[in-house]
């Protein structure tokens, strides 16, 4: 618990020091009369990270329990290994393509201008 709070207060410590580099290069583009979307970049990024980390998480901690439950399976009964194992790697490549559909979804998000046209 104590690990998750200083992690939290330090993903908070560092956009508390990088928002207002992200602010300041918004107000010089307004000054000089062009359009920046660095704050939207910014944010992007970290929104991504944060995605992509929890996709990460989640999808780990499901393996793991599955193949966990997989080897009490197999050392309880080992007459059914081929069949535990047919469904454990059906299973594993379920949630591994659950971690691949939130990486594209962030690649998407990182990579899109939302903005396009209407900012040049």
């Amino acid at each position: 618990m104590k690990k998750t709070i200083v992690a939290i207060l330090l993903m908070l410590t560092l956009l508390w020091v990088l928002a207002p580099v992200c602010f300041a290069e918004e107000a010089a583009a307004a000054a000089t009369g062009k359009s920046s979307n660095v704050l939207y970049y910014a944010m992007a990024a970290l929104g991504c990270g944060v995605g992509i980390g929890l996709g990460a998480i989640g999808s780990g901690i499901g393996q793991g329990i599955a193949t966990s439950k997989a080897c009490e399976g197999i050392a309880r009964n080992p007459g059914t290994t081929g069949k535990i194992t047919t469904t454990l790697i059906i299973g594993l490549a379920m949630i591994e393509s659950l971690t691949i559909y939130a990486l594209v979804v962030v690649l998407i998000i990182l990579f899109v201008n939302p903005f396009g046209k209407l900012l040049q």
